[in-house]
């Protein structure tokens, strides 16, 4: 499923296996309850039923809990009548005991896990203004999106990329920041809010990197922190004049995009090398714009250098750009869907950084209603 300028779906936990380990305190205390009718009284088996409403407590909500103990509680006295010196009283006395901690176990579990939504739905509208959906096509360019956190539960990262469409032509952003949390997250907000303004009202890319290095540079001075000497961000912006024919690219210490044109893979490192946002009072502000030939049917691939660095177990490096050539001609929704699927295949389903790509495609024609006759 294609998600447009949108986080990618991850694999939900609640499939059949979860539903199987919900219904496991019943299961236990079928089993227990069968078990202690049909062994010896020696054996005790009856000892074991408080475990049922303790387990219960970590999945269930109160009622089904309570209730699950007070069956229990039933089975053991039953039980006493079948065996008069089982010692039920005891038994049954752990079992209320027990019940009325998981009851409460089980209230403050909802209750964080309320907690939990709110905050995800929060880092959700978070996630919203700092990746916003993109637009499908911006002109004659087709453009989708690839975001996926290597948390499990994360919505935000320092990863980020943008699209819009400018006097000046379509207009592109990729960058990761380094580090993680939300010194991370507040430096591509920055960046991505700078991005949005000058796009539109810088002519050149040179000027757009003049003002997203500016940007930066206050926002670390505004938040110092221990991290500050090491806090900068690799970005790489294209720009594809109106009609195409050309792409324009200022990389400022990003991998290289990769190009296919007619069939054949290039990856195009910069003529010189630009430095990262933020270190350019260390190393120089000398900034250099490639212009690449850009025609129908080309496929251009950013990307953020946690997608070349997944390893798989052995600890190989994910091969992208001999994966690319092997990647027949497709919308870039496709291809987006086919590299997250065969990263996750690679690393075996567990990311160790998160990962950003932006896939864009000058289609060859296009037909009624702006679409392209290849599709």
């Amino acid at each position: 499923m294609i998600m447009s300028g949108w986080l990618r779906p991850r694999r939900s936990p609640y499939g059949g296996r979860w539903a199987f380990a919900r219904l496991s305190p019943v299961i236990i205390t079928v089993l227990i309850t069968g078990l202690a009718f049909s062994t010896p009284r020696e054996i005790a088996i009856s000892r074991l039923l408080p475990a049922a409403p303790a387990l219960a407590a970590a999945m269930w909500p109160v009622l089904p809990t309570v209730l699950l103990g007070m069956f229990c509680l039933v089975v053991m006295i039953g039980l006493g009548f079948v065996y008069p010196d089982l010692g039920t009283q005891y038994t049954a006395a752990a079992i209320v005991a027990v019940t009325l901690a998981a009851a409460y176990a089980s209230h403050v579990r909802l209750q964080r896990e309320e907690i939990l939504l709110q905050v995800r739905l929060v880092a959700d509208a978070a996630q919203r203004v700092l990746l916003r959906p993109l637009p499908r096509r911006i002109e004659s360019v087709e453009i989708e999106s690839l975001y996926v956190a290597a948390q499990e539960q994360a919505r935000i990262g320092g990863d980020f990329y943008e699209a819009v469409g400018t006097p000046y032509g379509v207009r592109l952003l990729i960058g990761d920041v380094r580090g993680k949390g939300l010194s991370a997250v507040g430096a591509a907000s920055a960046v991505i809010s700078c991005f949005r303004e000058a796009a539109y009202d810088e002519p050149d890319l040179r000027s757009i990197i003049d003002r997203l290095e500016t940007s930066i540079a206050r926002h670390s001075a505004a938040f110092p922190g221990q991290d500050l000497p090491e806090r900068f961000a690799t970005a790489l912006i294209a720009e594809i004049p109106h009609g195409g024919g050309q792409v324009r690219l200022l990389n400022c210490g990003h991998p290289p995009p990769l190009l296919v044109h007619r069939g054949k893979l290039r990856v195009l490192e910069p003529t010189v090398p630009s430095p990262p946002l933020n270190l350019a009072a260390l190393v120089g502000d000398r900034y250099c714009v490639d212009t690449i030939m850009f025609a129908p049917g080309d496929q251009l691939l950013l990307y953020t250098d946690g997608v070349t660095e997944t390893r798989d177990r052995a600890g190989e490096f994910f091969p992208l750009p001999d994966w690319m050539r092997r990647q027949s001609p497709q919308p870039p929704g496709a291809l987006l869907d086919r590299l997250h699927h065969d990263l996750l295949q690679h690393s075996g389903g567990r990311l160790d950084d998160d990962i950003a790509a932006l896939a864009v495609r000058f289609p060859n024609a296009l037909g009624r209603g702006g679409r392209p006759i290849d599709e």
